[in-house]
């Protein structure tokens, strides 16, 4: 089976996973000192997020070069060094490409503003006139205020995001030209594959006119801080049908590569039925299943999740993913309450997300059970934070604790100081100290990953969904029934050999627990 069909893929966020040189930032050096906790704990793959020179308003996610390393994260040596590291372990790397958008401080950017209006280098940006004395239409950054910025001789220049962040102009033939040298630079040195950033961006609406929500769907919008960008039927800059003949093009260069290379996206649309256009068999292998993310702790939500999910897949024959947490949004135990009682649903959820067919990505610090952490305002480095009301997401970005009692947790050398302020009280949860208990999140998921690997690839795609209660998770997919109680109370625990479970059980299945039983399906 393809390697990534099944996949269980580690996302590293660079500049909180490992600090080699004691900068307070984390680096790919610090990335490949602890890739034996990776090989340890079982995984297939790791996503590494932007290293790229940048000049970090968006931690990397604005871009300056697409072809060299951020000396603040190391080198190409460093890199490669770290690529055949992973390799020797066994781990695929895959790496984060942003392709609809550059840094302000790119040098086509830089360009464009020395050219002034109608230049070619403009033409790679989205440069507008105004008819009035405000921007070229109504649209909104995702991070607040307005999606356009005046430069001095008086035309606009378009940023979904940070105004530090232009869009690029797709239909400008260069743009495509030089990201598929960008792809094929890297592939070239043995990646296994990319993360591509705002997959359902890149294409606008080309006369772009304004935004015109009904009040259901900008009701539908206000709701989303959670998840980051909701996706609405008529906004004229997400999910254009452009986009899918650049990832038509981009599956042509990654499948003229050995290896079995794959690309996976970060598209946020309406339903699961939009998100799979982007993963038919002639475009992107994968993309990310923000729904099951984003469903409330109910066993009614996930089974719609999985229902979905699958019936969107399916006819186009791609692999589905699942999702709990990323560097977007609140870890999973804080978003299913906090303490004691989110830890043991976040294990339990994740036992679920285990067990469905596809590949599992998990996001640092979800091995150790870290809830989401308090940053004060004076310490937020998140550029979204704040504006309009915006939460930080700082929070889930926290540099890791692997030892010691105090900051900064074997994060950096010495005492050296995270670039983000680590918690007090936080030795207890870091890697050594989990190491060997058992008990410990770190042990579960361990046992998780070992348990998942003896059956994903056997166990086929198909999944049927269990009635044991409304207020219980059931499905059966090969020979594993998989049980979650999502309820306040004991459930009875179905017959069958118990494979792994998520917290204590005995006759009974508790409530925010999860087990993995081999046998028989349920009743007979």
């Amino acid at each position: 089976m393809t390697w990534w069909k099944h996949a269980v893929c580690y996302q590293v966020y660079v500049r909180s996973f490992a600090d080699a040189d004691g900068d307070g930032l984390g680096d790919l050096a610090g990335i490949t000192r602890r890739l034996d906790h990776l090989a340890d704990l079982g995984i297939d793959a790791v996503w590494i997020t932007p290293f790229y020179p940048s000049p970090q308003h968006d931690h990397g996610y604005d871009v300056a070069d697409y072809r060299d390393v951020d000396p603040r994260f190391g080198s190409l040596a460093d890199f490669d060094a770290l690529l055949a590291r992973a390799h020797d372990l066994g781990i695929r790397v895959i790496i984060d490409l942003v392709p609809n958008h550059t840094s302000s401080e790119h040098a086509w950017f830089r360009a464009a503003l020395a050219a002034g209006p109608g230049s070619p280098e403009r033409a790679r940006y989205l440069f507008r006139d105004s008819p009035t004395d405000g921007p070229p239409n109504n649209w909104e950054s995702v991070f607040g205020g307005p999606a356009w910025t005046q430069v001095p001789d008086g035309q606009w220049y378009l940023h979904l995001f940070d105004t530090s962040q232009p869009d690029l102009d797709w239909r400008n033939p260069e743009v495509p030209a030089m990201f598929a040298d960008v792809l094929r630079f890297w592939l070239d040195r043995g990646v296994d594959g990319f993360r591509v950033d705002v997959t359902h961006g890149l294409f606008k609406e080309e006369s772009l006119p304004d935004q015109r929500l009904t009040d259901a769907e900008r009701a539908a919008l206000a709701g989303q801080d959670l998840i980051g960008p909701a996706h609405a039927q008529h906004e004229p800059m997400w999910d254009q049908p452009e986009v899918h003949e650049v990832y038509r093009s981009w599956r042509t260069i990654l499948d003229s590569y050995g290896g079995d290379r794959m690309a996976v996206g970060e598209a946020w649309t309406r339903d699961a039925a939009s998100l799979a256009r982007y993963i038919r068999p002639d475009e992107l292998n994968q993309s990310f299943n923000f729904h099951w993310l984003s469903a409330p702790w109910s066993a009614t939500a996930f089974a719609q999740v999985i229902r979905s999910t699958l019936d969107a897949v399916t006819p186009v024959g791609a692999s589905p993913t699942w999702v709990l947490s990323n560097h977007d949004v609140v870890r999973h135990p804080t978003r299913y309450g906090g303490g004691s009682l989110g830890l043991a649903r976040g294990r339990a959820a994740t036992m679920a997300m285990l067990a469905l067919p596809g590949s599992s990505y998990v996001y640092q610090g979800e091995e150790l059970g870290l809830e989401e952490v308090d940053v004060a305002p004076e310490h937020w480095q998140d550029p979204q934070a704040g504006v309009e009301g915006k939460a930080s997401r700082d929070g889930c970005r926290v540099p890791l604790p692997w030892s010691g009692a105090e900051p900064p947790y074997g994060f950096g050398p010495g005492t050296s100081q995270p670039w983000l302020p680590q918690p007090a009280g936080w030795g207890p949860v870091g890697v050594a100290a989990q190491e060997d208990d058992d008990d410990s999140t770190l042990a579960f998921y361990r046992r998780a990953l070992s348990a998942r690997r003896g059956f994903a690839e056997t166990a086929g795609d198909e999944v049927d969904l269990l009635d044991l209660g409304e207020d219980v998770l059931a499905f059966r997919r090969g020979s594993v029934t998989v049980v979650v109680n999502c309820g306040t109370g004991p459930v009875p625990l179905p017959g069958g050999r118990i494979l792994l479970a998520s917290g204590p059980v005995s006759d009974v299945l508790p409530s925010d627990t999860a087990v993995w039983l081999a046998g028989p399906p349920p009743g007979e």
